[in-house]
Parts: C-alpha cells; structure tokens; sequence
C-alpha cells in the first residue's frame, strides 16, 4: 500500500522546520506577499521606499537580458524578457479533457499477456529507461534494444507489436538532428526493409520522441503515410532549449492520444534542433500535426520562449495518417508522474490521487489499441 504524508502548505511546513530546530528567536517575517505591482518598505506604518515592478524587473533582467541579445538570437531574447516582464501573465494553465487516474488499460493487465516492445536506442541515446517505465507500467513487456543489435542480426523487430526511438544525442547530434541514426537504417539494405516491413505492418505502432522524433522524420520514405512530415532543424534561439513547457493536444488519428484532444498539459522540453521545417508549400496543410505549443489561454504559440524552437504553428508533434506511428519533440515520458514535473497544479499530487501525471494516458491508450 503507498503512503501519503498529508499535505501541508509551504508556511506551516517552513513554521514546523523552524520550531523543530530551535530557531524561532533567528526566524521573523519581514514581508508579505502582495497583487500589486509595487513593493513597498514600511516602518511603524510610515513609507521608506516604494518600487514600481517594471523598475526592479529591469534592474535585475538587464545584464542578462544584454548577454542573451549577443549569445543567442536577439529577437528571442527580446521576446523572452517580455514575456518575463509582464506583472500579469497567467503562468501555465493546464486544461484536462479526461481522468489521469482513470487506468484504461487495466483490463488488459489482468489477462497475463504483455505484449513487446522494442525500446530502440543508438549510441548517445540516453532516454531509454524512462521510455521504457512507462510501456511497462500500462502493461507492454520493455526490451532494450541497441542498433547494434539489429546490425549484427542478433534481434528482429518481427516478434515486436511496437517500437519506441528514444530522447538523446544519436552520434552526438554532430551529423544533424538525427540523420546519422536514419542513416544507418537507410544506407543498410537489410536494415531498411526490416525496418519497413515493421511500418506496413497493421499491427505494429511505432514511436519517436526528441531525437527519435527526429529519426524517425527522415525515415518518412519508409512509413505509410508519413510523405508530409516536416524535418526539424536548430533551435530559432540558437540554445539547446530544456524547459517546462505547455502543448496542447490536437485532435488526430494518433493512437497514442486518443481520448486526450483539447487537454493543455505541462511536459518537459529538452532539445537543440527541434524547429519543423517543411520542403514543399502543400505539406504542412496535408501533415497530421498532434501537438503543439500553446499559449495559457490555448492560442498556438508564436513567441518565444512559449514557442521554444520557432516550429511554425507550435508544431510539436505529429502522426502518421493512420495513427501508427507519433513523433513528437517534448518529452512525455519524462512526466509519467506528477513529481516528476517541475510545476503541476496542486490536485494533480494530492494524496488521494495516484501520483500519474496525465502523460501516462499515452502509454496505456497503446496497450488498449493492442488488445
């Protein structure tokens, strides 16, 4: 049985630490915390001082702001300290369409059967483990999979129903965001028709998040239905971008996301060349975008940093025509529980829930589409 402490509030909690360690004489309040954009410094009810935020905001944002303009691209710098700037910004305001708690692979786990899934990696890849939590948790049986183990003939992909291309830095990005991991599967002959006798196959579902994201968008020759994917290039801020960040769910033949469409959730970002960048005028109509970057109020993000990597339409996801195959470039399986994220409402982690972030729901609406 998990154990919940029961939640207390940042104030009592800090009280309860100075009272524990003898420290009441060395603790005293000195402020209070307040909606007004002015802060203010009393004594016996006389006013010694009072600051605009606007002032101390800019006192304090300037130096880094001036470094920002000639590190990285200026017009997401200025962006950036907007955005920071503004006294009333909602914050992240997530919205949910469905029940985290509800476990809608559960029927599936009392029958015994795990079906596999291939956790794929290729040199620097490093987000296999948490990739591989969560198909295990919504009941998938997780085999961890080097490339080289396809090379050299000692695993196929036959006795798989799903594959999972995993966050990281395939040949160190050095060769671009992912072409070096596609290229070893296009340039090998058997590699390549194993790998697109696994996409044509109606059973199979395939996933790639961040540099398997990437990967898997230049293996779009091979995947029905993926003629219209995007490629993703550098950042338009110039800076590997790792962040919380909010996406909304878009409506899509994605099997991963069904049931998820109109939900607003926080997910961790964590990429350098993450900007969807499509070769022909008609393929971003045609693309079956899943995701995208949102403002708080649920408008596409075009700004930075809400729009961490400038993707046009805040693309940050996409599938395939018929939802076997997802890409997305945040990072999902980084958040499969509420503490896992930096920032969550404070319902989302109260005890009497089950910890699972909304996130989960991916991974188990796999399990169900399995059967």
């Amino acid at each position: 049985m998990a154990f919940f402490p029961p939640f207390v509030g940042p104030r009592a909690a800090f009280a309860d630490l100075v009272a524990r360690y003898g420290l009441i004489d060395c603790a005293q309040r000195i402020a209070r915390p307040t909606t007004a954009p002015v802060i203010r410094v009393r004594e016996d009810g006389e006013s010694l001082a009072e600051w605009r935020w606007e002032e101390l905001f800019d006192a304090w944002w300037s130096t880094s702001h001036a470094m920002q303009r000639l590190r990285d691209d200026p017009d997401c710098a200025d962006e950036e300290r907007a955005a920071a700037r503004d006294f009333n910004a909602p914050g992240i305001k997530p919205k949910l369409v469905f029940d985290p708690a509800e476990d809608v692979a559960g029927p599936y786990l009392n029958t015994g059967a795990r079906p596999k899934v291939a956790i794929l990696r290729e040199q620097g890849v490093n987000g296999q483990i948490e990739m591989a939590w969560g198909f295990d948790r919504a009941g998938f049986e997780a085999v961890d999979v080097h490339m080289s183990d396809l090379i050299a003939g000692r695993i196929g992909l036959e006795g798989f129903k799903g594959i999972a291309a995993c966050g990281g830095f395939s040949y160190g990005d050095v060769l671009g965001a992912g072409r070096g991991w596609a290229t070893s599967i296009l340039e090998r002959p058997a590699l390549r028709e194993m790998f697109a006798a696994f996409f044509a196959r109606e059973d199979a579902f395939a996933l790639g998040v961040c540099n398997g994201c990437q990967m898997l968008s230049q293996l779009k020759p091979i995947i029905p239905g993926a003629a219209h994917w995007p490629r993703f290039l550098r950042n338009r801020s110039e800076q590997f971008e790792a962040r919380l960040g909010l996406v909304e769910v878009v409506e899509s033949p994605s099997l991963f996301l069904r049931g998820m469409a109109g939900s607003r959730i926080p997910v961790a970002v964590s990429h350098g060349e993450g900007r969807a960048e499509f070769s022909g005028t008609l393929d971003r109509p045609a693309a079956r975008v899943s995701l995208r970057h949102v403002e708080p109020d649920g408008s596409v993000a075009t700004r930075y940093p809400a729009n961490p990597n400038g993707s046009t339409d805040g693309i940050a996801g996409l599938t395939s025509d018929e939802g076997r195959v997802t890409i997305l470039m945040p990072h999902p399986e980084r958040t499969l529980r509420t503490a896992n994220l930096s920032w969550a409402p404070r319902e989302w982690g109260e005890p009497q829930s089950s910890g699972d972030s909304p996130w989960l729901r991916m991974f188990r609406n796999a399990r169900v589409w399995v059967g």
